[in-house]
């Protein structure tokens, strides 16, 4: 018997009172709510994120939400390779994928000529595609899903929070639910409302930046369309003249088209039926598929802006996704960059919390996603100034750069459709432990950076190493655990069993619990030794959300150990 699937964007969640609600009121609503160790604000994308990385690291979590559903058309649809490694991390990687669209090509167009390709994943060996394009909706789905089968995650749907106050050890939220107020006390609070964060306006604080004086359309367009899985974009089209038009494909035969309307547009005229239909029509009859038939599913007009706090720490209260932050759409970077906010301040807040590490470690996470935003912002930015010039300087500039990116590759490096979303390097980290004297590394994998993925041969390590558990290769993101530190021990002789051991001692002494996984020079794991500079006795230390924080050839059980105190802020 077949089960029908889940109508996401219909789906409605019960509200069921809580026996919190209870305590409060026989307290009196005086001095005694009910504590919980952390209570996640927002059940959207970056909060269903943050409490399913608690739970698996055993951190029980109140997640509250002022609705009773999922959001409705598709809103965030470009989900980046790291956001697929978190999510399996997470337990709902494969159902990403699955659904999803998977694509790494790109096409750049010019009036109705293409300019020039890019490829976002040019190299092998890796288990995630560059991105997949997924309605927002289905994320929020798994996630729930997901959520809901992990026991220490209490999701209490209605439930908006209209106040807040701190003390020097907890902060005391005031929730509004549909049988009246009541309070609970959290060790911690995670902001994860949004763009419009009622907690942000509750603290007294304000997301600053610039708003872009233009208008886009979005289109989610369902047709049976004969194009490969790739991002279009085009500039000036003759379908669209002297704006810009992007397409997307996504599951289910959906097709997203966003139109650039220019700020004078009237967003309630824009988004009627019978206004969008001539442009769809126009596109596809440029693409000589005119007859193709097709039915709109969700529309929405959108003004953008580039925007962040000042700080995401305000005492007990920590900002993440856009909540803290804000970019506009071209670059794929909101959602993603949510998605790891929430990935660097679980682990943070699951050390915390057991006393492994100090408070100021919170203040890293601040600090590192501070940094992060700003990167954001910045290619966000200069994407938009350049797909809406807002002077004839400006635009003849950008016309004379699209038309030599035709036949020179200088050119296309200054071509600004949106730089896509990729993994922040933390090179200025106060977590990082610098290179130890005499230790020579070429590459990527410098301290601050995300690991990246390499396959691995079956059974690697006797034990501490990877294996599916059917025969077949392993990868070494799914080798490293889930929450917990992860030591790369390369190499298979007496240097990297030095190695081991020096990681083994370093880590007692540090009373940390660290994952080892050794990794042969031979030729299973070249892609492995290649991309890491690998040399026998090699190790690279990794934080639980996969950073790299520390890196030697032959390290000792004392740099071991101080590497751990640092990144944990003891030092």
């Amino acid at each position: 018997m077949s089960v029908a699937p889940v109508d996401y964007q219909r789906q409605v969640f019960d509200y069921v009172r809580h026996p919190d609600q209870d305590a409060d009121s026989e307290m009196g609503g005086v001095d005694a709510p009910a504590r919980h160790p952390v209570v996640i604000v927002g059940a959207g994308p970056v909060g269903l994120a943050l409490a399913i990385d608690l739970a698996q690291q055993r951190i029980p979590v109140v997640l509250l939400d002022n609705d009773h559903c999922l959001s409705t058309g598709s809103r965030a649809i470009c989900f980046a390779k790291r956001t697929l490694e978190i999510f399996d991390r997470l337990g709902c990687g494969d159902r990403m994928v699955e659904k999803g669209v998977s694509w790494k090509l790109g096409r750049v167009f010019f009036k109705d000529e293409q300019v020039y390709e890019f490829d976002l994943q040019p190299e092998p060996g890796h288990e995630r595609p560059a991105f997949i394009n997924l309605q927002q909706y289905y994320v929020e789905g798994f996630l729930a899903e997901r959520a809901a089968a992990l026991p220490l995650i209490d999701i209490r749907w209605r439930s908006k929070v209209k106040g807040i106050t701190q003390s020097g050890d907890h902060a005391v939220l005031t929730i509004e639910t549909p049988d009246g107020d009541y309070r609970i006390a959290a060790d911690h609070v995670a902001a994860c409302d949004g763009s419009r964060s009622m907690l942000r306006q509750l603290v007294g604080q304000e997301a600053q930046g610039r708003t872009f004086k233009d208008r886009f359309l979005i289109a989610d367009v369902k047709m049976k369309l004969d194009r490969p899985a790739e991002r279009w974009f085009w500039f000036d089209p003759a379908f669209h003249p002297n704006q810009s038009v992007l397409l997307h494909m996504q599951p289910d035969n959906v097709w997203r088209i966003d139109f650039q309307l220019g700020w004078d547009a009237d967003p309630e005229e824009e988004k009627k039926p019978e206004n969008i239909i001539p442009r769809v029509q126009a596109l596809l009859a440029n693409s000589a598929m005119k007859d193709t038939p097709f039915e709109l599913e969700w529309a929405s007009v959108y003004t953008f802006s580039c925007l962040r706090m000042a700080r995401f720490r305000h005492g007990r209260v920590l900002f993440a996704g856009d909540s803290a932050h804000g970019v506009s759409p071209f670059g794929a970077r909101g959602a993603n960059s949510g998605v790891q906010d929430a990935e660097n301040l679980a682990w943070k807040l699951a050390a915390v919390l057991r006393g492994h590490a100090s408070d100021s470690l919170l203040d890293s996470y601040a600090d590192e996603r501070e940094a992060a935003a700003d990167e954001n912002i910045l290619n966000s930015t200069r994407a938009t100034d350049f797909i809406t010039p807002k002077s004839e300087v400006s635009r003849l500039f950008r016309d004379a750069v699209l038309q030599l990116a035709k036949k020179h590759p200088f050119a296309r490096t200054l071509v600004n459709s949106g730089r896509l979303s990729v993994p922040a390097t933390l090179h200025a980290s106060p977590l990082n432990t610098a290179d130890a004297l005499g230790d020579v590394f070429e590459g990527r994998m410098v301290p601050g950076a995300v690991a990246t993925d390499a396959p691995l041969a079956s059974g690697d390590g006797g034990g501490d190493g990877y294996s599916d558990g059917a025969g077949e290769p392993g990868w070494l993101l799914r080798a490293v655990g889930t929450g917990s530190f992860a030591a790369l021990v390369f190499g298979d002789g007496a240097a990297a069993d030095r190695s081991a051991r020096a990681v083994a001692e370093g880590a007692a002494a540090a009373d940390v619990q660290v994952d080892v996984v050794r990794l042969p020079l031979d030729d299973a794991h070249v892609l492995a030794a290649q991309r890491y500079d690998a040399q026998a006795g090699t190790v690279y230390l990794l934080r639980p959300d996969q950073h790299v924080c520390a890196r030697w050839r032959q390290p000792d059980a004392r740099a071991i150990r101080a590497a751990f105190d640092r990144v944990l802020a003891r030092a």
